[in-house]
């Protein structure tokens, strides 16, 4: 079954909100998208340089073309910049009901008005009334409701003035207002909820239009308006965390983030089921397994913690001669690793695997000839106030340790251990691939040692950029 949606909004030549994040949306959640276009701006990350209307007949035009032949199962409206323009789209929706999401856009994250005051107020009279869904910022909400929302308790109160003119849920949404946590105000009948994430740093041009575009998606997907609000939250909360820059300005949040961290889990499972068999055949590997055994571990891209991390639950041991791992890769099978390899990423680089193994002088010895970049961090200098925080060691020893090779990017992080803590040593890389190759050099450079002549000159392996 193919599920539709339509959006109803303007281009935004920046590709970063509008028509294209609702697209990027649309796709993410596996929904065939509609168009309907309001205004084609002249936009970038610093400014909207220009807008261009389209006629309110080329609109309807355009409504009546795809509703005739395509169909959709849910609709939004982002910008709608005249009068006339809502006139026609309240027109149709009253002729044709369908579940629709009303994003009240008002103006760009760069500060330029889409929209005038007639169209603003047509917007209330005539459109939120066909509501099931309106999703205003707390700039939008104080203008639709005739009161400044400051605070939570002014978020509720507009909640309720917007509702009473007809719609069915509205959702204020809490970005702009401050405090550590962005509380969100669903207002349904009555009924008050709050939806509450952590405040993430990131991009957020065309917030807005993905989380009411992902809010479309789900209704057009079957699921129930408060269920779709729901996941909504959830789907842009990790949009703006993996937002990245793409001009000199306002930083677009990343809606294909969903996207491609779902579709990566079979991939990586597979790399590390391959990377694993070429370790098995690797002769001279199981004198470097640690006390407490070794992982090989890989993230999906994007992830949001170590439930996105896939290793081994049995880890890897010495097994006959050579090493086993005796189960198949799982996602969230190794906190240790998974803490190392996604503050890396929190720090920018590019390192979604690792293995660990047991240190020795020997062999950081070798990594440092062979030309990695060996980061270090000495475990007894951890600070009393991490040392209480549960799982805060990892990440603050990962920190010092890119620290100690001046923020570069490592090949390899190693530590001597603590009282109770057993040494180690992390081989990282792009995925388990690299990481083998890297062990295939180590260990024959090792090897090489130990017959009494180096296997490789140093800075003969090729290191990353």
């Amino acid at each position: 079954m193919v599920y539709k949606a339509l959006t109803i909004a303007g281009s935004d030549s920046g590709g970063g909100a509008g028509i294209q994040a609702d697209l990027k949306t649309f796709h993410a959640l596996e929904v065939y998208g509609l168009t309907v276009i309001t205004a084609v701006t002249a936009q970038n990350t610093v400014e909207v340089r220009d807008v261009y209307p389209l006629p309110a007949e080329f609109v309807r035009c355009q409504l009546e073309t795809v509703a005739y032949d395509i169909g959709f199962d849910s609709a939004k409206t982002g910008m709608i910049y005249s009068g006339e323009q809502v006139d026609v789209i309240a027109g149709f929706f009253y002729e044709n009901p369908k579940p629709l999401v009303v994003d009240p856009v008002f103006r760009a994250a760069v500060g330029a008005d889409l929209t005038t005051s007639r169209a603003y107020e047509a917007l209330k009279r005539k459109l939120i009334p066909l509501a099931t869904v309106v999703t205003p910022n707390i700039d939008e909400a104080s203008i639709i409701a005739g009161f400044k929302v400051e605070n939570l308790s002014d978020a509720v109160r507009a909640a309720e003035a917007i509702a009473e003119l007809g719609c069915g849920v509205v959702v204020v949404k809490g970005g702009h207002l401050r405090g550590d946590r962005v509380v969100d105000v669903v207002y349904r009948r009555g009924r008050v909820r709050f939806l509450e994430s952590a405040r993430v740093e990131g991009g957020t041009h065309g917030a807005g239009c993905s989380f009411s575009a992902a809010i479309t998606a789900y209704i057009a997907r079957g699921l129930p308006v408060d269920e779709s609000i729901d996941r909504a939250k959830e789907f842009i909360v990790d949009a703006i965390r993996f937002s990245e820059p793409v001009g000199k300005g306002v930083k677009p949040v990343n809606p294909l983030a969903t996207l491609y961290r779902d579709s990566g889990r079979f991939e990586v499972i597979s790399m590390l089921e391959e990377a694993l068999a070429r370790i098995e055949r690797l002769e001279g590997f199981s004198k470097l397994i640690p006390e407490v055994r070794s992982n090989l571990v890989m993230s999906l891209p994007y992830p949001r913690g170590s439930e996105d991390v896939a290793g081994f639950p049995s880890r890897i041991s010495p097994y006959r001669g050579g090493v086993k791992a005796f189960s198949k890769p799982e996602f969230g099978a190794s906190r240790h690793l998974a803490r190392a390899i996604l503050e890396l990423q929190k720090l920018g680089f590019d390192i979604r695997s690792a293995i660990n193994l047991r240190y020795s002088e020997e062999l950081v010895e070798a990594c440092r000839r062979l030309g990695f970049r060996v980061g270090f961090y000495d475990r007894r200098e951890e600070p009393e106030d991490i040392k209480r925080v549960e799982g805060a060691t990892i990440p603050w020893g990962i920190r010092r340790a890119v620290e100690s090779i001046g923020g570069s990017r490592p090949d390899v992080i190693y530590h001597t251990g603590d009282w109770g803590k057993e040494p180690m040593v992390l081989i990282l890389g792009r995925d388990p691939f690299e990481v083998v190759d890297r062990l295939e050099v180590i260990v024959k450079a090792i090897s090489g040692d130990r017959r009494g002549g180096a296997s490789d000159t140093p800075g003969s392996y090729h290191r990353s950029s």
